[in-house]
């Protein structure tokens, strides 16, 4: 049975129109932006896995409490949230 972490991901990535990479680095990395899916459990270990691109990148939250929380921890900083269905909650101030 898929986890909610690889449900997100696959949604959002056919959303995006890009591939769900469950090995080493990002989940996702869509033409205009570098997507890694956390839960709960692992939100703040996105940081590491966005750092470095030069592009917008953003944490979706695998569910609703995930989702507000990385919008809390992730506030002041230039990574940008999304929620389960990949709408964008706060933009990415990376640019291109």
């Amino acid at each position: 049975m898929p986890t909610k972490h690889d449900t997100t991901a696959q949604k959002i990535a056919y959303a995006k129109g890009a591939e769900y990479n469950r090995g080493q680095g990002p989940d996702i990395k869509a033409p205009r932006h570098v997507i890694e899916i956390e839960t709960i459990d692992t939100i703040t270990e996105a940081a590491q896995q966005l750092q470095g691109f030069r592009r917008p990148v953003y944490v979706a939250g695998a569910d609703d409490e995930t989702t507000a929380s990385a919008l809390e921890y992730y506030e002041d900083t230039t990574i940008g949230v999304m929620d389960p269905s990949g709408k964008i909650l706060k933009s990415s101030s990376r640019k291109r």
